[in-house]
């Protein structure tokens, strides 16, 4: 198996690995910010107006971390860094 089989293998298993972890992680902490405002709207209905603003900063933040992890997959799959070097080794041989 050459290094570029190697790095095409590794950059895939990886990318893989990011965008499961990256997209279940912030679904469960999503799911459990809505579960939690809801409950203290049903307790404190006067202040829902700070609870629903203070939610969606709160889930615009938890869902930035998703799309980074998806943008650094991304990365892995169709603009490896590392290409460069394995082709630049490859063709010193």
């Amino acid at each position: 198996m050459d290094y570029t089989s190697l790095i095409a293998i590794a950059s895939i298993i990886t990318a893989g690995f990011t965008t499961s972890i990256g997209c279940i992680a912030p679904a469960l902490g999503e799911g459990r910010s809505v579960a939690t405002a809801l409950t203290a709207l049903a307790q404190q209905p006067d202040a829902s107006a700070t609870i629903t603003r203070t939610l969606f900063i709160g889930l615009a933040m938890i869902e930035s971390t998703a799309i980074y992890s998806f943008v650094v997959s991304m990365i892995l799959i169709f603009a490896n860094p590392f290409w460069n070097h394995v082709i630049a080794q490859a063709a010193g041989k």
